[in-house]
């Protein structure tokens, strides 16, 4: 058996969906051709072009006939072009540069975040009024871990993707015991196919709940009724925010650690554990400390689910569009406004919609780029959705309500 070249198996794990993503009955002479032509999902995802290259050489079997149907036929080709100067003044303007000492920063909050939390304990005792206190700074550390791990997951602060791979494994592995494969895995559909079901993800509620305008009304016409969807506004708080994190992605990540043989991933786990354990079990003991990391993971569960359905549950959510790149983005993204708070708080996810078209760019460089966006949508007459923080997050509830009441008519009447 022949072994892959380093780095070979991330690197096809996000290939495999954008090029899903780019191709859709579309061939291409040369590898190069995929990042200069019409295949900007290829390009948002990859930094560089010349060794993502050397791998989509076996893919080429050969060119359509020029009369070959194809799905991307309808998509507006001045959009296109236009989209493709605006990346090009981003780099002109240097926006795909990190500054490494905004990355360091946010790795030292967290650090000194996570000591505190120890002090607390250790200096004040392990009372109901001092652990709550530290499991909301505990929650704190972790959610901010999260959105570092992102950037690291994105490669959008080294140059070399082999820096950004080992910085990943360290903060997703060692500070929340998680898988970096996993998260690969699961992000990287979610970019390539935002909110289109059975592609991405997110938005495979597993019949939990029925989402956007399509889902809930075919649920309706087929009688399907695992759950009373016509109160899922109500049970999202018992079964959303509450367990994502605890329960299902906790299984998720094991699971996939175990079973796909991750045992680089599943040593980085066990070392955020066993440090965890090390700190706490003085104070709690063994059992008290899995509460505690319990109530830790329920706490930022409710953070996480908040901020990120706030962007994306309340946009289009269908089958898929085939539009183009740029269009499908402001279709399924929105945003929430700026603010000190907000950009600390969402790990700049309030820039979502600048996020999914350079998913690459290094977030302290989104707000920059969003002016030039903004412009775009104005000439081409797309909506640019900019919510204040408090308005998103209700628009949650509201969504879901209005997709519980599709289903509900269409279960009843159709």
């Amino acid at each position: 058996m022949t072994r892959e070249p380093p780095g070979c198996r991330r690197v096809n794990s996000l290939m495999l969906y954008t090029f899903r993503s780019i191709t859709s009955h579309r061939s291409f002479s040369r590898p190069e051709r995929c990042a200069t032509s019409s295949q900007d999902p290829f390009r948002a995802f990859h930094r560089d072009l010349d060794f993502v290259g050397k791998f989509l050489k076996p893919l080429l079997v050969g060119e359509l006939a020029p009369e070959e149907s194809s799905q991307d036929r309808g998509k507006n080709s001045q959009i296109i072009e236009d989209f493709r100067i605006l990346r090009k003044t981003a780099e002109d303007m240097n926006l795909f540069k990190s500054n490494h000492l905004f990355f360091l920063l946010i790795l030292a909050h967290v650090i000194v975040m996570e000591i505190i939390a120890w002090l607390i304990v250790f200096y004040f005792g392990n009372d109901w009024i001092t652990t709550m206190i530290a499991s909301v700074i505990l929650a704190t550390c972790q959610i901010q871990a999260g959105w570092l791990q992102h950037d690291f997951g994105h490669l959008s602060v080294y140059k070399k993707s082999q820096w950004n791979h080992l910085a990943h494994q360290f903060v997703i592995g060692h500070m929340k015991g998680a898988s970096s494969d996993w998260w690969n895995h699961r992000h990287f559909q979610h970019h390539a196919k935002t909110n289109v079901f059975r592609k991405d993800p997110d938005v495979n509620t597993l019949h939990t709940f029925v989402l956007g305008e399509w889902q809930p009304v075919e649920y309706g016409k087929k009688k399907l009724k695992y759950l009373p969807y016509n109160h899922q506004h109500q049970y999202f708080f018992l079964i959303g925010p509450a367990l994502l994190i605890p329960v299902y992605f906790q299984y998720q990540i094991i699971m996939s650690m175990i079973v796909y043989k991750k045992w680089a991933d599943l040593a980085w786990a066990i070392s955020y554990y066993v440090r965890f354990f090390i700190t706490f079990v003085p104070y709690y003991g063994f059992l008290g400390s899995i509460l505690l990391l319990t109530f830790v993971r329920f706490l930022e569960s409710h953070w996480f689910v908040w901020v990120t359905q706030m962007n994306h549950i309340v946009m289009d959510i269908n089958e898929d569009p085939y539009r183009d790149w740029f269009s499908n983005q402001l279709a399924t993204t929105c945003n929430v406004e700026q603010s000190a708070f907000n950009d600390w708080f969402s790990g700049h996810l309030n820039f979502q919609i600048e996020h999914h078209l350079f998913p690459t760019m290094p977030r302290h460089n989104l707000y920059k780029v969003a002016p030039l966006v903004k412009s775009l949508c104005a000439k081409h007459g797309i909506q640019y959705q900019v919510k204040p923080l408090l308005t998103a997050l209700q628009d949650i509830v509201r969504s879901l309500k209005k997709s519980g009441d599709l289903w509900l008519d269409a279960y009843l009447h159709k």
